[in-house]
């Protein structure tokens, strides 16, 4: 490793948020009644409450911290159709129409996005960039030459490759034209200016700690205030209320992480991907007056598999082997949930709920799978239909390949459930500085981080969710959920995912 890349002494954070500024909207203080609330300010709900104040609903976006800044200001912001290989996938396991359906609402959204960024004005780097999957493994091989054939018979426009403008010698490749990229986050501040500006309102730092249906279905938040709605979107990230849905079955959470590197080559502009695992992604963007190139993959099931650091150091590897690195400015990990079918759910929550909408599931495609959703929310909501609502239908099951993923998943959580319960913790020993240990406490485990002052954070590490056992996250620093993707800062509060309320303060509990 050279000493252009080393121990990433600084702590991980993205360039999209480094580079726009914070925001700064009122928290709720008091009860309020709306057309549709919307839970979650990222893409979706931000780009769904654009659209709604657009047919003249009093909309009201309720964001747990600061819009824009969960998965949306992680992402690396590819405006794609191209989501790995799916296309032929689709067709085979969801039948031509649907596979239609998806291919036609991504596509839409690159149009959309395009659309929006001219009218408005929004400075947010967009760019028109080919869009690739590459292999250079011979397995993958037959598998790219079907997905150039599916996506072209669906209407995109997608041509086979056995070469690609990248440093490196490849076996094939399918390349979708028209494609697109930005900066997220420039793009959703404008969006959210334009919301509050026309009468909607935005509130940061509330938290939807509950739910109550009904008509109209009201939320209450961490403050004691309520929300009251005739309609309700669940856009964040995980849904924040799933009713009788199971979400959490149909789902599982995987994380991925980033770096952003500056190089002495110019980069050869597109975008990538890689049909293999670990995965190896690949973009730029522009930075002060040059460029960035952005390198992400490693994707993992969160709260499982190696020390997280080590992921980051592969990355930085990859790089070295393939640019000249003069830099690495930035690093990051992002968290998204990936459905039975790999499609996401969005549509009515179920349909004992018909008042409550979901998006949720874009297995970190949610650029264009985000704007297709708010599209999809906004016309069920006004006009109750849509054209692409029967694939992205949140009560869909198939015979195949559904269940078999279903019972793998839901196996897995147990497995991870009972693992955690039947390990033991060893005796309790404090850490060293900047450091995590699990200990036994007199109630359970009890996790333990130093910060670099010396001092001592215990929390239990039974999740609030479901009870699983958390693990340590040494990149983040942060206690995560093998089972189904909460979060936790090293003082127990909630960063992301199903759980509702905050990890217990473990020090009663800690035997030292």
């Amino acid at each position: 490793m050279s000493n252009k890349i080393d121990a990433f002494a600084t702590p991980p954070q993205p360039y999209w948020m480094a580079s726009t500024g914070s925001t700064d909207y009122p928290a709720l203080e008091e009860d309020i009644k709306v057309d549709v609330a919307i839970v979650g300010g990222g893409l979706v709900g931000i780009t769904a409450a654009y659209l709604l104040k657009g047919e003249n609903l009093d909309v009201a976006v309720i964001e747990a911290d600061r819009i824009g800044q969960g998965t949306t200001g992680h992402t690396t912001a590819k405006i794609t159709s191209q989501h790995s290989l799916i296309y032929d996938k689709l067709i085979k396991h969801l039948g031509r129409e649907r596979a239609r359906q998806y291919a036609e609402a991504n596509e839409y959204a690159i149009f959309f996005i395009e659309k929006l960024v001219k009218q408005k004005k929004i400075d947010c780097d967009f760019s028109h960039q080919a869009a690739y999957v590459y292999t250079q493994q011979d397995q993958y091989v037959k598998q790219i030459e079907d997905e150039a054939k599916a996506a072209a018979s669906l209407g995109i426009r997608a041509h086979y490759l056995e070469q690609i403008p990248l440093p490196f010698d490849v076996k094939a490749a399918v390349r979708f034209d028209n494609q697109a990229q930005f900066h997220p986050r420039k793009y959703l501040l404008a969006l959210a200016e334009d919301i509050t500006g026309r009468g909607g309102r935005i509130f940061e730092q509330t938290r939807a700690v509950d739910f109550r249906e009904g008509d109209p279905f009201t939320i209450i938040t961490e403050g004691g205030h309520k929300v009251r709605a005739e309609r309700v979107i669940m856009a964040s990230h995980f849904p924040a209320y799933g009713g009788s849905g199971y979400y959490f079955a149909r789902m599982y959470p995987e994380r991925s992480y980033a770096i952003a590197i500056t190089a002495e080559e110019k980069f050869s502009g597109g975008m990538y991907i890689t049909a293999e695992s670990p995965g190896r992604s690949l973009r730029s963007t522009p930075y002060q007056g040059s460029e960035l190139i952005i390198i992400s993959g490693e994707h993992h099931k969160t709260g499982q598999g190696p020390p997280t650091e080590s992921h980051y150091l592969n990355l930085a590897r990859f790089a070295e082997q393939t640019f000249t690195v003069t830099g690495m400015p930035f690093r990051w990990s992002t968290q998204d949930y990936t459905t039975l079918d790999e499609v996401p759910y969005v549509g009515r929550l179920t349909s004992k709920s018909p008042n409550v909408y979901v998006a949720t599931g874009f297995r970190k495609w949610g650029m264009t799978n985000g704007t297709a959703a708010a599209i999809l929310l906004r016309d069920l909501i006004v006009k109750g239909k849509s054209p692409w609502e029967e694939v992205y239908n949140p009560a869909r099951f198939e015979a195949d390949p559904m269940v078999k993923k279903f019972i793998t998943a839901n196996l897995d959580v147990v497995k991870q459930m009972a693992a955690g319960k039947l390990k033991k913790a060893p005796a309790a020993a404090e850490p060293a500085p900047g450091e995590a240990a699990v200990v036994s406490g007199k109630e359970g485990k009890v996790g333990l981080y130093k910060d670099k002052e010396g001092r001592l954070h215990a929390v239990d590490l039974t999740c609030p969710h479901m009870g699983c056992e958390l693990a340590w996250n040494g990149a983040e620093l942060s206690w995560d959920c093998p089972c189904h993707g909460s979060r936790f800062t090293y003082e127990g509060d909630i960063i992301e995912g199903p759980a509702l309320k905050p990890l217990r303060a473990g020090g009663d509990k800690f035997n030292p």
